[in-house]
């Protein structure tokens, strides 16, 4: 998980637009009176969620992301943080509002996550999962970092033309008996980072963090050459999707 660069991820990554929020209460029709965010990390998202100034329950397996989560909003009594997987939390009964979920819910079990969700949610309720997919606002400038990662770390390329909305693929609702009125959105808008903050970030993703130190030096180091060439900053272009949907007030047998 996250846990050994919880720090520079609280730091870096960035937070989530007040339009995701509107966009969530508009499509449930009112302000969820309970929430449960899943996979909540240092707090990204609930930052956001808090302001519908519902009941908030965060569910966060990682201890050390948890524990920077729950020092984040020490005091703030309509947060509470519970230290597990989605998979192992027990909802209350009858369901919450709203369950949501900031860039983690690829993380939980594929095959049971949609199936978890709807027992999660009240008879109506709204499943928001939401996540940044991180582009450029500069070609020029993707076209360059291409180069240079496959050159120096062709094994976390990326394929021309692909973009990673690997937060979500919102197919599986669509199919799904548990869920209906299944809808996407997207919020744009373009982050500055100077180069230091820039490799900070691309240190917090996976890809990077996979890749042996050696190797992951030798790219930050020409990414950064390559950047202080450009004028020392990257825009990031970075598309906020956001799916929602309804749990079916017909549930199905199996469930």
């Amino acid at each position: 998980m996250f846990g050994e660069v919880a720090d520079a991820y609280d730091d870096v990554r960035p937070g989530y637009p007040a339009d995701i929020l509107d966009l969530i209460v508009a499509f449930a029709g009112r302000t969820p009176a309970t929430v449960v965010e899943s996979g909540a990390g240092t707090g990204k998202g609930t930052a956001l969620l808090r302001g519908l100034d519902a009941p908030l329950t965060c569910v966060e397996p990682d201890p050390a992301m948890a524990a920077l989560l729950a020092r984040r909003f020490d005091g703030d009594d309509r947060v509470s943080v519970v230290v597990s997987r989605f998979e192992d939390w027990t909802p209350p009964a009858g369901g919450v509002d709203l369950l949501a979920s900031a860039q983690a819910w690829h993380w939980v079990d594929h095959t049971r996550r949609t199936r978890l969700a709807a027992e999660a949610l009240a008879p109506g309720g709204v499943l928001a999962v939401f996540g940044h997919d991180y582009g450029f606002a500069d070609d020029g400038l993707r076209a360059a970092m291409d180069e240079v990662y496959l050159r120096v770390a062709p094994e976390i390329a990326d394929e021309p033309g692909q973009r990673h909305p690997g937060w979500f693929r919102v197919d599986e609702l669509r199919g799904s008996a548990w869920f209906t009125d299944v809808r996407e959105q997207e919020v744009v808008r373009v982050v500055p980072f100077d180069t230091a903050r820039y490799l900070t970030l691309l240190s917090t993703f996976s890809p990077h963090r996979m890749l042996t130190e050696p190797k992951r030096a030798r790219l930050h180091r020409a990414l950064a050459d390559l950047v202080d060439s450009r004028g020392g900053v990257v825009e990031q272009k970075l598309t906020t999707g956001l799916c929602l949907a309804r749990r079916a007030t017909a549930q199905p047998t199996s469930m």
